[in-house]
């Protein structure tokens, strides 16, 4: 199992950070599209659609946002302002949504419309691509930021749940998140924060990291807007579970030999990016 997973990371990284820093962000919008495209053809799966269906609404959606991203300078004459629009309804929608559900689990979920719950999810998955590109176009830093946050806390969330972790954070969705977990992440992502902060100071990135952006505006906004992207990062795994939990299957497909599908290696991701953009935004 290790060399397939060893051997899929090595194929990733070598298409997405190419990509990632060209100097244009189109290279990166265009092969992040193919992902998300993926994605919604794993939703649909996960949510009783069948393969050819669900792959034909991912191309859909994928040509919808193509066709959003040459055609923003129109929306923009039309609607100034739109996007913050966007992240404010996305970012309430995660909250509210998410709150409600890791409350009451996968019997909150399943007795939903199945319409509703595809629709939900390709609009959310819609949205995740339109801030990654977005942020791209606001710097490498500042996506990698936004990434490496979700990233960090993750492993240090493995590792601290591993050495103090006893008392589950939502046992019904997922047993093996604990709350010691989630507060290693969250002190490993201020500690990041602090030599990121450091990292921006000398000149060497391209610009401002989301550390820097919040910190400028106030330390304690600074603080809790870090907080609260760590926990929407928690959120995000937790709603991917239980959704493959109300499916009944363990991983979202078997697209990336090793890691799963897509979901599984961007779950932490989708709600954190859109929430990223309203926070330097709005």
């Amino acid at each position: 199992m290790l060399i397939p997973r060893i051997i899929t990371a090595v194929a990733l990284l070598a298409v997405l950070l190419p990509a990632l820093f060209a100097v244009s962000p189109e290279p990166f919008a265009a092969v992040t599209l193919l992902l998300i495209v993926a994605a919604c053809w794993e939703w649909g799966r996960l949510n009783q659609m069948g393969s050819l269906p669900a792959l034909g609404v991912g191309i859909a959606v994928g040509l919808g946002l193509a066709g959003g991203w040459w055609g923003q300078a129109l929306a923009d004459a039309i609607a100034p302002g739109w996007e913050r629009a966007l992240w404010l309804l996305v970012s309430t929608i995660w909250v509210l949504g998410s709150a409600a559900l890791v409350r009451s689990g996968v019997s909150a979920w399943v007795p939903l419309a199945r319409s509703f719950r595809l629709v939900l999810g390709w609009l959310l998955l819609a949205a995740t691509w339109w801030a990654m590109a977005r942020a791209r176009t606001l710097g490498i830093n500042f996506l990698l930021s936004l990434m490496v946050l979700v990233w960090a806390a993750d492993v240090a969330a493995y590792f601290g749940g591993r050495a103090w972790g006893q008392r589950k954070l939502a046992a019904a969705i997922s047993p093996g998140k604990t709350w010691a977990g989630a507060w290693s992440g969250a002190g490993a992502v201020l500690v990041l924060g602090i030599a990121w902060q450091r990292l921006d100071q000398t000149g060497l990135v391209d610009g401002a990291s989301i550390f820097t952006i919040l910190a400028d505006r106030h330390l304690l906004i600074a603080l809790i807007g870090v907080l609260f992207l760590v926990a929407m990062a928690v959120v995000g795994d937790l709603m991917e579970s239980l959704v493959k939990r109300s499916a009944g299957v363990k991983d979202s497909s078997g697209l990336l030999p090793g890691h799963g599908g897509v979901l599984d290696r961007v779950d932490a991701l989708l709600p954190v990016l859109p929430i990223g953009m309203m926070l330097v935004t709005v």
